[in-house]
Order: structure tokens, then C-alpha cells, then sequence
């Protein structure tokens, strides 16, 4: 009985399903031609001789058919992004393509399991009430994926069920007019009705991740047989839709225009039929040559002064060129424009870790090994000259390491401290820039420690980026301050990013930095480093100006067990392995060692606990506070290590500290 019960249940089950291909098929093919196509193409373009003439003839539906026929053959467009003789799928395509035939699709990396969206698709659900992901829901990341499926299967459902979304998304999301500064509002009561969907669906760069990745789809599906001629006169309406829209909504500044920028490009030189074709493209070309200029500082990094983000504007910037290089226009770019790349790749390679990562400062986040060293065989492709980026494209098999090992960038404020290359390097790199741009936080003066195949201060993150309260809340944590390894009045974020480089000199036995921020009303930071022997750090923190309050010295350790011994203002971590760390503080009488919480964040929306202390003193009217913290990596630290330190001479210009370690005396000066 259960057995005939359950085949029972089977064949109802069987039978829904083929009833939904069914009506999916159905929809499919019911699709009528769309004769706005037509208008919007030009039909002088060469090859287009047959679809001009079934036109003129008044026989559309000879000339949707004439018209696919076109795509399918047309030679001389070539898209780099796309090589149909070397199709692979991963598992992580092959299950993002499965799972959207359910309707379950991938959205945002930070919300896994993804979520099923319905077998009547709900483009407006939103699960978690963070931007990111419905706005991502809006990118359509599992289409791709499912061409490339289809591609190598030839199995239609693929193709069936892309061409079913992407009409239901088109039905289901129209675009309306509304202010363009609505498309970045963060706050969720800002905008209702109709304009709060559109914000999300149409947003400029969401949209332009769309024109930029139908051209894939477009690319594997349209010699389908489900990919009629009806469904390419509407797919052609909706992508000048989406040209269209960004042409007239293009963001302000930063990464999301050279995003939307090199889109443009892309829909242009992919689609030249377009009458507006050339109008895309050269906006998109204009733009990025443009912001080249604006955006990228003369020492090669990015404004918005985010490590994660400056890779990805190397990335924008890059596919311009490839695209231009295959379709015959790399004339439009200027020799600067590649030359500026060039100082962008310097940049990034230069504040690294010896496993490839860089410091999650702002809202960057690490990436994998894997993915860092495919951009450096790109980059090395790109400047095959460069000995550098060989090495570290090929792990050292070919290629020379560079000459020098500390570095600074003064226009943008990152340095660092090096004594190697490779894994056992002791390497610190330090953020004190300008004032950047959204993803930047306040945090001018934190750095980052690697010692020995360990990251012993990472970066607090930024966890997420912004939603209802909730959501706002978890982010506004991980940007503030008094989370980073700076220093804080009142422990209140700073009012002011704006630090200025007094001095940079990476050579000799000490190398060592003076940067100063104004972070406050009436309080100056200035922060000295000394890379002691290319083996150690001594960090002087001057609090220096009338404000009075409480000033507040905090540090940021990796997760996992540390001794803390307030009496001496000590920290001794106890971590598995060879990589460990001693600091001691030495600051005025009266001051507090106190724990704080502690957290930090390598990818969106994970977090782990960790270890954070701060040295607190109050701080009278117009009396400096000066603290001198000794950082002193070691593989197994010894607990009786004797450490002291104090400052014997500190004037505007001129700064002289004593350090002893074990007895023995260092004394470490400068003079403006």
C-alpha cells in the first residue's frame, strides 16, 4: 500500500512539473516579435542586406528570422570574455545553473544557502533586510553559468529556463522614472511604492552588470532553438533599455561609474548595430579616460583608498583595453591611460603579504590566494617586461623578486615595512592617507602585522554595507575607530582624515615613517614608526593639542589565546605555530589597560572574536600625551623578555626615544 501510495505521489509530482515546462514553453514561443527592434537598429550595417530588404518589403517576420541568422554567423565582433572552443564548468557553476531551474538563486556570497524565489518568481523578496542582497538578486549572477551549462550539455531546459527568467524578470520589473540620488539611498524608509523596486532593479550599477554580462549570455545561448527570432527582438529592446538608462543615469564618482563606464564600452563594441552604438562607446571611453586622471592618485592607488576595490578599478580599467585591443579601437586610450595602469599594479604588489592577501581596510576583504595570483599572470601578460610580476605570477619559478624591499606611497598613505619577500618576512603595512571616498572608514594611522606566515593584527573589516537598522548597526561597528589599531579621543570616531606624510625613509637598519593626522578639534595625532633592525617596531603616539578628554590607544590582535598583564601594560600572545607577538606599551602615570571587545571580519557577513585592548589617560588642556608601544615579533615569545622604553627629547620637529631590550640600548631620532 505505502509503495502504490508513494508511485502515486511520484506521478502527481511528475506530472506538475511537465505541466509547468509545459506553460514555460508555452510562454516561450508565445512570445510575438517586437518591431521596436527594427527602429532601433541600423539596417545599413554590413550584413544586415537581407532583414534591411525583408523590412522595406514589410515581411517582419522574414526579417526576425534573417536577423538571428545574422547573429549566429556574424564575424568580425568578438567578445574576449568568451571562448566558446574552451567552455569549462565548475561545481560552483554547475550548482548555481541546477539550483536556478528550482528558482533558487544566487544572490550574495554572505547569504548562503541561496533562496528560492518561488515558482511564481518574486523579484521584490528580501529575505534579510540588507541592500546588498536585493540588490544583487538584480545582477543575475547564475545566468551565465547557465549558459555555460547549456553550452556543454546542450540540454535545453537550460536554455528554456533562462529565456523563461529573463522575460518574467522584464515583465516584472518595469523601469520608471525616479531621481537619480535615489538609486544610492541607504535608508529603507527613504523610498516606498513603485520607486523603491526600481531603486533596487534599476539601479546604474546593477544594470550594468546586466549589459555587461548579457553579452555572455547572448554569446552562449543564441544558437539555442529556443532562442527564437520573437525572443531576439526582445531581448534587443531590452538591452538598448538598459544602454539607455545608464547613458542618462550614470553615478556620480567612484568605482560604480568606471564600472558602468567600461559596460557602456562593452555594449557598444558588442553590438554595433545599434544606431547608438558609437554613442555608448565613446561615452564609456570618455568616461574612463577621464577618471583615469581623477580617480588614480600620481602614486598609483585609487581614492577610495580600499585595497579590494583598487584591484578591482585595475580590473575595470584592464577590460577596456582588452575589449578595444579585440575589436580593433585601442587608439582611443591614450599611452598615460596604460601607463597609469601600470602604476596601479606596482601599488597593489607592493602592499601584499607573502600569501598573496592585502590588508581588509575600508570594506575590502581577502580574497582567495588563487584568484590574487590569476591577476598577476594577467598583469604579467599585460607587461611581459616586468620581472617582478613574473615572480610572483609564476611562485617564484620565473622572474626576478624586486630590488628593494620597504615602500611608501605618500599622495595616498600606505607604506610598508618589509624585511623579505617571502613567508617568514616580518612585513607591516600602515594606512594614513586623505580623506577617500564612500568605502573608506576612519581609521587613519591602523596597520596591519605579518610575521612569519601569520597576519598578527588584522583589519577589523566592515562585515556588511547597509540596510535597516539592524544591518546598519552591524556595519556602523566595524567601521568606528576605536576598532582599529589608532588612536581615538573619547574613544569618538575621527572627525578628520586628512593625514599628511612628515617623513618616509625606508633605508637602513631603521627604516621609519612620521604621519600626522588632525583628527580632532584641537588634537593632532602623530604617529612615528621605527622598523628597529628590520626585525622589530617601536611606535611613538603623540596626542598633541588643547582638546581634553580622555585619549584612547588601541590594538587589535588576531584571534586566540593572549596573556594580559596589566601591571607591566603588556601583551604576550600564546598562538599554535612559530608566529607570535610581545607589545608593550609605555604611556604617562595614571594611564589604563583595559579590554575591549573585539572583532573582525575577512569576508561579508563572518566574523571572529579577538582580543583588543586599549591604554586610556585623561588628557588636560594643551599637555601633550605621548605613548611609546613596542611590538616585538617572535616565534615563541619569551615571557622574560626585559623591554623598556621612554622619550628623551619631542618638539615639533624633532623626536629622540630610548629603547632597551634585554639591556641593550637603542636610541631612535629624527628631525624634520
Amino acid at each position: 500500500m505505502k509503495k502504490i501510495t508513494s508511485l502515486l505521489l511520484l506521478l502527481c509530482f511528475v506530472c506538475l512539473w511537465t505541466e509547468a515546462q509545459e506553460k514555460k514553453n508555452e510562454s516561450v514561443q508565445a512570445v510575438a516579435f517586437n518591431k521596436e527592434a527594427f527602429d532601433l537598429l541600423n539596417l545599413n550595417y554590413p550584413g544586415l542586406e537581407k532583414v534591411k530588404d525583408a523590412c522595406n518589403n514589410g515581411n517582419m517576420e522574414d526579417a526576425t528570422r534573417f536577423l538571428l541568422e545574422y547573429y549566429r554567423v556574424r564575424k568580425g565582433v568578438v567578445n574576449p570574455a568568451v571562448d566558446l572552443k574552451n567552455i569549462s564548468v565548475s561545481k560552483t557553476d554547475q550548482q548555481w545553473a541546477d539550483d536556478a531551474l528550482a528558482h533558487t538563486f544566487f544572490a550574495h556570497k554572505g547569504y548562503l544557502p541561496a533562496y528560492n524565489y518561488g515558482k511564481d518568481i518574486d523579484w521584490q523578496y528580501w529575505p534579510v533586510k540588507d541592500n546588498e542582497l536585493r540588490w544583487q538578486l538584480h545582477r543575475h549572477k547564475w545566468f551565465t553559468p547557465m549558459g555555460k551549462v547549456y553550452r556543454i550539455t546542450k540540454d535545453e531546459k537550460y536554455a528554456k529556463e533562462w529565456i523563461y527568467q529573463y522575460l518574467d524578470w522584464i515583465k516584472k520589473n518595469p523601469l520608471k522614472q525616479i531621481s537619480p540620488d535615489t538609486y544610492e539611498i541607504y535608508d529603507l524608509e527613504g523610498v516606498t511604492g513603485i520607486a523603491e523596486n526600481v531603486r533596487f532593479a534599476w539601479r546604474p550599477l546593477e544594470t550594468s552588470h546586466r549589459l555587461q554580462d548579457q553579452i555572455n549570455q547572448f554569446t552562449l545561448f543564441v544558437e539555442s532553438p529556443s532562442f527564437t527570432p520573437s525572443f531576439l527582438t526582445e531581448f534587443l529592446v531590452n538591452y538598448r533599455r538598459h544602454a539607455d538608462h545608464i547613458l542618462h543615469n550614470y553615478s556620480k564618482e567612484g568605482n560604480h561609474l568606471l564600472f558602468e563606464a567600461q559596460r557602456m564600452l562593452y555594449a557598444g563594441a558588442f553590438f554595433p548595430e545599434f544606431k547608438e552604438a558609437a554613442t555608448w562607446r565613446k561615452s564609456g571611453i570618455d568616461i574612463l579616460n577621464r577618471e583615469i586622471k581623477k580617480q588614480i592618485y600620481d602614486d598609483g592607488g585609487q581614492y577610495e583608498l580600499d585595497l579590494g576595490y583598487h584591484v578591482g578599478c585595475i580590473e575595470i580599467f584592464n577590460k577596456a583595453l582588452l575589449m578595444a585591443d579585440a575589436n580593433g579601437f585601442r587608439n582611443e586610450f591614450p599611452e598615460s591611460y596604460v601607463s597609469t595602469i601600470k602604476k596601479m599594479i606596482d601599488f597593489s604588489m607592493n602592499l601584499r603579504f607573502p600569501d598573496y592577501s592585502s590588508p581588509c581596510f575600508s570594506d575590502a576583504r581577502q580574497g582567495s590566494r588563487q584568484a590574487e595570483i590569476n591577476n598577476f599572470k594577467k598583469w604579467s601578460k599585460q607587461f611581459p617586461d616586468d620581472e617582478s610580476l613574473r615572480y610572483f605570477a609564476t611562485q617564484g619559478m620565473e622572474g626576478k623578486l624586486p630590488q628593494y624591499l620597504s615602500k611608501g606611497f605618500a599622495t595616498t598613505g600606505f607604506f610598508a615595512f618589509r624585511n623579505g619577500w617571502k613567508e617568514d618576512a616580518t612585513v607591516m603595512i600602515l594606512k594614513a592617507g586623505p580623506q577617500g571616498e564612500w568605502h573608506c572608514q576612519p581609521d587613519n594611522g591602523t596597520f596591519e602585522l605579518w610575521f612569519n606566515g601569520k597576519n598578527l593584527f588584522p583589519d577589523s573589516g566592515s562585515y556588511v554595507y547597509g540596510g535597516d537598522d539592524e544591518v546598519q548597526k552591524q556595519r556602523d561597528w566595524f567601521r568606528q575607530t576605536a576598532v582599529h589599531n589608532t588612536l581615538t579621543l573619547d574613544n569618538k570616531n575621527l572627525e578628520t582624515t586628512q593625514s599628511v606624510t612628515r617623513l618616509w625613509n625606508p633605508k637602513g637598519d631603521v627604516p621609519v615613517l612620521v604621519t600626522e593626522n588632525p583628527g580632532y578639534k584641537g588634537l593632532k595625532h602623530r604617529r612615528s614608526v621605527f622598523f628597529v633592525d628590520n626585525s622589530y617596531f617601536v611606535i611613538v603616539d603623540e596626542a598633541i593639542g588643547e582638546a581634553e578628554g580622555t585619549v584612547n590607544l588601541h590594538y587589535q590582535l588576531a584571534e586566540g589565546e593572549v596573556k594580559i598583564d596589566k601591571n607591566r601594560s603588556r601583551v604576550i600572545t600564546d598562538y599554535p605555530g612559530e608566529s607570535n607577538v610581545l607589545l608593550q606599551c609605555f604611556s604617562p602615570k595614571g594611564t589604563e589597560m583595559i579590554e575591549e571587545e573585539g572583532w573582525y571580519s575577512l569576508f561579508y557577513r563572518e566574523r571572529a572574536k579577538r582580543p583588543a585592548i586599549a591604554f586610556n589617560i585623561d588628557k588636560k588642556s594643551g599637555t601633550p600625551v605621548r605613548y611609546v608601544t613596542v611590538i616585538y615579533p617572535q616565534k615563541k615569545v619569551d615571557a622574560s623578555k626585559r623591554i623598556s622604553a621612554r622619550i628623551k627629547k619631542a618638539m615639533e620637529d624633532k623626536l629622540e626615544v630610548e629603547v632597551k631590550i634585554d639591556g641593550k640600548k637603542r636610541t631612535l631620532k629624527y628631525q624634520l
